[in-house]
């Protein structure tokens, strides 16, 4: 027993130090440092986007104990991702799709919010298989949870399995009252986009929207409780344009329902730019379809 726990403190041990050279300090000049990830051997960086406010002062600390300016690629808030780049090759970790993850499993969450790289044990409290959208729109590949203890400082640093393999980055910014992991895939993701174009292209229809009941007999045809109420509406925008004014009910959008002004924006996904979906709506009490040829957001 005791040749068994010494081998797992030794095998723990090794995956921080190891892992621990691709993780990094990121600093904004505010005095609260967070945690990246480095992704390829070309110098970016993964981090958590709410930790990145002032981008014109980033530095990064190294595990080498040395500090070099970095660069904002992009971010995208929807799904607390920042892109930083550094002019330095650097340790390149492996990054897993992390498809055999159970609940239960053992796993490591790595930080640098200081000089050191520091480390949290615990295990996978919670994995789901299905995408879910956070509360401002993005679209998150699974649902991954950890039950380790967290410092200040932990955002954007990697959540490693027994093999050290990186499973994903910890965000303690997207679901209220949890602290949850940006999968591997997600990251595959969006990190491509943010390199092209700084942020992820997401559709637009001009409108502002906000949730509301629908009346007893359309939500008895529909099957649906909920909709939105258009209250804002841009000039000459997709929406208004295609004929939507203001107290329409959004009801659904291409068949899928749209309960919350996040649903609304995660169903514009960037394949949709330039095409015309299919709006109920409902006026007056009476339901209709509306064809809105989808913009992209500004």
């Amino acid at each position: 027993m005791a040749n068994a726990a010494q081998d797992l403190s030794a095998s723990l041990a090794q995956i921080v130090e190891k892992v621990g050279q691709s993780v990094v300090r990121v600093e904004d000049g505010r005095g609260r440092p967070s945690t990246g990830v480095v992704w390829d051997d070309s110098g970016l960086i993964v981090s958590a986007s709410h930790s990145q406010e002032r981008e014109d002062s980033l530095e990064v600390g190294l595990h080498d104990g040395s500090t070099v300016k970095a660069t904002l690629v992009g971010f995208d808030n929807s799904t607390d991702v920042a892109l930083l780049k550094v002019d330095q090759k650097l340790p390149v970790p492996t990054w897993s799709d992390g498809a055999d993850l159970r609940v239960g499993n053992l796993v490591l969450l790595l930080g640098r919010p200081g000089k050191t790289a520091r480390a949290s044990l615990g295990i996978a409290s919670a994995v789901g298989k299905d995408e879910w959208r956070t509360s401002a729109g993005g679209k998150v590949d699974r649902y991954i949870q950890a039950d380790v203890s967290r410092s200040p400082g932990f955002s954007g640093g990697p959540l490693v399995d027994m093999n050290g393999n990186l499973l994903g980055m910890y965000s303690s910014a997207l679901a209220r009252g949890a602290h949850t992991i940006i999968p591997t895939p997600t990251l595959k993701r969006v990190l491509p986009a943010l390199q092209q174009h700084g942020k992820v292209q997401r559709g637009f229809i001009g409108v502002g929207v906000y949730p509301v009941r629908l009346p007893d007999d359309i939500a008895k045809q529909l099957n649906q409780e909920d909709g939105v109420v258009v209250v804002a509406l841009q000039p000459d925008g997709p929406a208004q344009k295609a004929g939507l004014v203001l107290g329409d009910v959004l009801i659904q959008l291409d068949g899928k329902p749209v309960t919350s002004p996040g649903e609304l924006i995660g169903l514009l996904d960037p394949d949709k730019v330039g095409k015309t979906v299919t709006a109920k709506v409902s006026r007056a009490g009476a339901v209709r379809d509306v064809g809105i040829t989808v913009a992209t957001r500004g």
